[in-house]
């Protein structure tokens, strides 16, 4: 069994001698099973554990046990008698469904939180959650690494950042933009991130506050930060040259781009697509384009108007042909809609079993992602890894991972025995109904891309190397901080 020694740099492969210690690290996440941010904690998290790593889940919300996954304590449970009093009557109002509950309920909340109630209604973002002075006390050993994903989510305390860094390095994972700004995840075309928020064009963006006090979220934010030691990594070079103009450099002591991975003997091409496709009750010899995310209608910061309206645009053009054509969207809920005798769009709840999303890959034919701003989506990279030819927006990390046919503002083009899938601008419907058309029509062309994809996965995107990266990363810099503390 491979192990990890505290106190020394060793390979990925050399195993602890005797009398050694092995290294104890713990991953932070806002829910043990959830979107892209959550499961990457928790693939990192089982890949140590198979590896021999002490390596345990810390999370804000944890809905499976398991002996390796601990969850930081509620609100009630850190608070007084009078909070957990009146936890517990709003609570009990959760399903009543009579005139004026719903009220009720909103009042036992205030009552019970007063001051997180005012600090809300200040547009103040949420930082009231004791239950992060734990953090180091839930894993049976104490952890030599905290190894930090997203941190909203209403779980965190960011302000425990200066305590937690001088107990023990603190490698932080950013998943989206929310440490840099005011209080958006992303900030899409604001640039008021880099000078100090305020003024914020849109204070619904996700996570949400209720009134414009962004400019005293950076603030705080940055005087947080400059309290604090941390070893910041991000998935693409994109959000790495954000991080570099930002707020969080005041308290940065290293850097690295580590893309994400997937695994890749779950996420591999289907060996018989018609008879998968019978078994999900599929059209065995239609064009399936899939989308896939957490409530993409509802979500700001995908553009599911944009994947629609292509699609539409192109099912307008195979009217008159023989084969059907669908759109799977994956993550939501709805009834079937039919855009024309050939044409029809189909609904797939969230799946959180891994293995019954590779197999809704596998019965694709390609992959379609539109987005107002992304990072480095590892719905994506399930696509490629499935032999999808991705058609997606440029935007964000997205053009780091997709080899694009086609050139654009911030991609070149690659040649067909190199290309992924096919880029297209921002909101560009057109562009990428035509690149749909262009693909259904030239199967060569598409088998090409969906080979090129798999390769491309399995040199750049494996969960393997992402493994191996972090964790030859974590020794390091638990070897510096201990020498340090030695020296």
């Amino acid at each position: 069994m491979r192990m990890l020694t505290r106190g020394m740099m060793p390979s990925i492969t050399q195993s602890a001698q005797p009398g050694q210690a092995t290294l104890c690290l713990a991953q932070v996440s806002p829910r043990d099973i959830g979107g892209g941010a959550e499961r990457i904690a928790l693939d990192l998290h089982q890949a140590y554990r198979a590896q021999g790593v002490d390596s345990y889940l810390v999370v804000g919300t944890q809905q499976r046990l398991a002996a390796d996954v601990f969850a930081l304590p509620s609100l009630a449970q850190k608070s007084g008698a009078w909070t957990r009093t009146w936890l517990q009557q709003a609570q009990r109002l959760e399903d009543a469904t009579w005139p004026g509950s719903w009220r009720l309920r909103r009042w036992a909340h205030s009552l019970a939180t007063p001051r997180k109630q005012w600090a809300a209604w200040r547009g103040w973002e949420d930082m009231h959650h004791p239950g992060s002075a734990d953090l180091l006390r839930l894993p049976p050993c104490r952890p030599d690494l905290l190894h930090l994903h997203n941190l909203h989510g209403g779980y965190f305390d960011l302000r425990a950042l200066r305590w937690l860094s001088a107990q023990v390095p603190l490698l932080l994972t950013l998943h989206d933009e929310w440490l840099l700004t005011g209080h958006c995840g992303y900030s899409i075309n604001c640039e008021r991130w880099r000078t100090g928020c305020g003024h914020c064009p849109d204070l619904k963006r996700y996570p949400a506050v209720q009134r414009d006090a962004t400019a005293f979220n950076w603030r705080r934010k940055q005087q947080i930060y400059a309290r604090s030691r941390l070893v910041v990594a991000t998935p693409s070079a994109w959000l790495m040259e954000r991080v570099r103009a930002s707020i969080l450099m005041a308290g940065v002591i290293e850097t690295r781009v580590i893309p994400n991975g997937v695994d890749l003997d779950r996420f591999a091409p289907a060996e018989d697509r018609r008879e998968l496709r019978q078994a999900l009750g599929l059209p065995p010899d239609a064009l399936i384009c899939l989308f896939t995310g957490q409530r993409p209608r509802r979500n700001s910061y995908k553009d599911f108007p944009t994947i629609y309206a292509a699609f539409q645009q192109f099912a307008m053009q195979c009217q008159s042909a023989d084969r059907q054509v669908v759109l799977l969207i994956l993550g939501d809920e709805g009834p079937p809609e039919t855009l024309n005798e050939r044409a029809q769009v189909r609904f797939v709840p969230f799946q959180s079993d891994e293995t019954s999303v590779a197999r809704i890959y596998q019965a694709a034919d390609l992959y379609l992602h539109a987005a107002r701003a992304d990072n480095f989506p590892n719905v994506i990279l399930e696509a490629l890894a499935s032999g999808l030819p991705v058609i997606a927006t440029g935007v964000g990390g997205i053009p780091e991972q997709v080899q694009s046919l086609e050139p654009g503002s911030r991609w070149v083009a690659h040649s067909p025995e190199a290309a992924t899938g096919w880029l297209v601008e921002t909101g560009d419907s057109a562009a990428m109904a035509a690149a749909i058309h262009h693909l259904a029509q030239q199967p060569s062309l598409h088998a090409q891309l969906a080979r090129n994809a798999v390769q491309d996965a399995r040199q750049r995107f494996s969960l393997a190397l992402s493994v191996e990266r972090y964790l030859q990363w974590s020794a390091a810099i638990v070897a510096q901080e201990t020498g340090q503390a030695h020296a």
